[in-house]
């Protein structure tokens, strides 16, 4: 996920979101006649590393971030590990001419821009796991679906740091992000993190979809949807 580091990284409460049952899951995925839906990928969250046991360190990490995006997990007291494996619907706008990063070191020029990130720095102190490695490997993953389908939407996208080093499956190569949090490297955490500004004139919504579902051949393949919707 990350390069050889503590962890990884930081992010603000968002304004507009819910979470909703799964008996609600199709509700999001159809844009009303007052939106329009600009972009859409998705990946599984059991295909995230070829190690049964990884896999679930990685799809953890992933779906916390996710519940420390919504503000359903605040600090590690919060974590219920049951309600966040939970399928939901979270959703974030995005006005025009402001910024999304996805941890909350950044670079001078987005200070007046920034409005949104993710709301967590991905360390043990916030209940983050570990394979052994590094706490927080995963949410690289989650930072390089939102890059892919932020860059496909044509929003303007800032990824410093490829994660070349590193296969991530389901998103092609040239999506990958790095992403890094360490208290004391803030200069190495603004060059990984992603910028994502709104450069369209009306309002944009983020909306993450999480849903739990079985291949045929009967085992797991929960899949992770972000989509970009233009508001009108």
């Amino acid at each position: 996920m990350f390069k050889k580091s503590l962890h990884a990284l930081a992010i603000v409460p968002l304004t507009l979101g819910s979470l909703l049952g799964p008996a609600n899951f199709q509700s999001i995925t159809a844009p009303s006649p007052t939106e329009h839906l600009v972009a859409q990928k998705e990946m599984s969250l059991d295909n995230r590393y070829g190690n049964a046991f990884v896999n679930n360190v990685f799809k953890g990490n992933i779906l916390l971030n996710l519940a420390y995006l919504s503000n359903k997990v605040n600090s590690s007291k919060d974590i219920k590990w049951d309600e966040i494996g939970k399928p939901f619907q979270y959703e974030f706008k995005l006005d025009p001419d402001k910024t999304f990063a996805f941890h909350s070191d950044i670079e001078d020029k987005y200070k007046d821009k920034l409005v949104k990130t993710t709301n967590a720095h991905f360390n043990s102190q916030e209940g983050f796991k570990t394979d052994g490695y590094l706490f927080g490997d995963g949410v690289c993953h989650l930072a390089s679906l939102i890059n892919w389908v932020a860059k496909e939407a044509g929003l303007s996208v800032e990824a410093p740091t490829n994660h070349d080093f590193a296969n991530i499956p389901d998103v092609p190569k040239e999506y990958g992000v790095s992403i890094y949090s360490n208290p004391f490297s803030k200069g190495s955490n603004t060059r990984q993190n992603l910028y994502i500004t709104n450069n369209k004139p009306k309002p944009i919504a983020f909306r993450f979809e999480y849903k739990q579902s079985l291949r045929p051949d009967g085992l797991k393949d929960d899949k992770l949807k972000v989509s970009v919707v233009e508001l009108n």
